[in-house]
Order: structure tokens, then sequence, then C-alpha cells
């Protein structure tokens, strides 16, 4: 376990960030694990691919720069060391232009973008103090790249994280702190199964996507893998699709 790299992974207790966790475990990852309550963590820290694992669950609340710098730093105080951020947690919010409140404005963007900036700051602050490497990945959206009706303000937070990833990735690249994002279509997440269920609607997105299937949740979990890995050595300020070529088009 010496030779384990060490992640903080945020918003863990479902869905992408529940199968990046997983993913990262069964590389050998060691892990700080958050959410706005790590009471949702308990089904997560059962999980077999964990056991031999250090895992250490960790209260975050991306819309206060207090908590930011809290979990920052207990999970650097129980891992010792970090190597990885993934900034996956964020919040969605569907909604007409004209209906959006001002306050949901701000939870979104708050969440998405602010949240995601700060923890990266926290991130290459500790990089630099201490004069390592890093490698930070970020979950953006495809709704950041291309328009679509009712989801203005999620894709616009995603889009910020877009450009956040090559804004950090050229001031730090001398210091050879990777910043990377990854943009998925929609996934097949427990929550979207079930707004999947209508097959109109289910039919409808499908027909969006060239490749006709969803993203998995593994297959976004395994582009982590590939941009903390050895093998993207020379990614920086890229935000990786993984979308069935919807943004091709």
């Amino acid at each position: 376990m010496g030779d384990a790299r060490r992640a903080l992974v945020t918003g863990t207790s479902t869905g992408i960030g529940r199968a990046i966790t997983l993913a990262l475990a069964r590389e050998g990852y060691d892990l700080a694990i958050t959410e706005l309550d790590t009471g949702w963590l308990k089904e997560v820290l059962e999980e077999p691919a964990l056991r031999n694992r250090k895992v250490v669950p960790v209260e975050l609340d991306l819309r206060e720069e207090a908590s930011i710098d809290a979990a920052f730093d207990y999970a650097l105080d129980e891992l010792g060391e970090i190597d990885l951020l993934v900034n996956n947690a964020g919040c969605a919010l569907s909604k007409p232009v004209v209906e959006v409140r001002w306050e949901e404005w701000d939870d979104v963007i708050d969440t998405n973008l602010k949240g995601t900036f700060f923890m990266s700051k926290r991130f290459g602050q500790y990089c630099l103090e201490r004069r390592r490497p890093g490698s930070i990945v970020s979950l953006a959206s495809t709704h950041g790249i291309i328009g679509i009706a009712n989801r203005s303000v999620y894709g616009i937070s995603k889009a910020g994280v877009s450009h956040l990833t090559k804004m950090l990735a050229i001031e730090w690249a001398e210091h050879n702190i990777r910043v990377n994002a990854i943009a998925p279509t929609t996934v097949l997440t427990p929550s979207r199964q079930k707004l999947l269920s209508d097959p109109k609607l289910r039919q409808n997105m499908l027909e969006r996507i060239p490749t006709r299937r969803f993203a998995t949740m593994e297959e976004v979990a395994a582009a982590v893998l590939y941009l903390d890995s050895p093998g993207a050595g020379s990614v920086t300020g890229h935000t990786l699709l993984v979308d069935g070529g919807l943004t091709a088009y």
C-alpha cells in the first residue's frame, strides 16, 4: 500500500462519482471520498472493491470556502499526500430560462463552477508549496459544448469547467500539474435510468447520439484512469468527450 496513488474524489455516494471511486480502488488508489453528508457514503464504503484500500469519508460543501479548505486539509492529513483530484460533485437544473430563479443560478454556478475552481486552487496550492506534480480531472458535459433547451444554467456552468481546465493547465504546466476534464453525454446512472423509463423520451435522446447508445458510468471512470495515467503524460488542458459522437455533427 506504500506505493499507492492517492486521490480525492468529490460527490461519490452514487452514479458517476461512485463508479470512479470503485475504478480507482480496483487500480490500487487510496481514496478520500466526499459528500455533503458522510452518512450518504455508507453503502459505498461497504463495496468489496474498497476492502483492501485506505478510504477516508470526508464532509464537503463546495459552496463554502471554509468547507473546501477543511475537507482538503482533512483528506491530506489522512492520506499523507494527494496525487489526483477528481472534481465530480455537481448539481443539475432543468428549467426554461424564463423560469430560472436568482438563487437557483447561484446554487448551480457556486457548486459546479466556483466550487470546482476553488477546490482546484486548493490542490494546486498544495502541489506548488511542496513542489510536487499533480493531476486534476473535472467532470464537464456535452451541455457545455453544444446548446440544448432547458439546461441553460447547467450548460453554462459546465462550459466554464471546460475553460477553467484550459486556464489552469496553462498556468501550471511548468510545474508538472496536469489539468483535464471529461465531457460525457447522457450517462446511464441510477437517476437517469428512472428518467429514461419513458420510451419516447429515451428514443428521442438516443436519436441524437450517432452510436445510438448512452455512455456508461464505467466508461467515464475509465476516462479518469486514462487521464491520470503515465500514458496521458502529455495531455493537459483537454476536455475528453465521452459522447458517442454527439458533438461531432
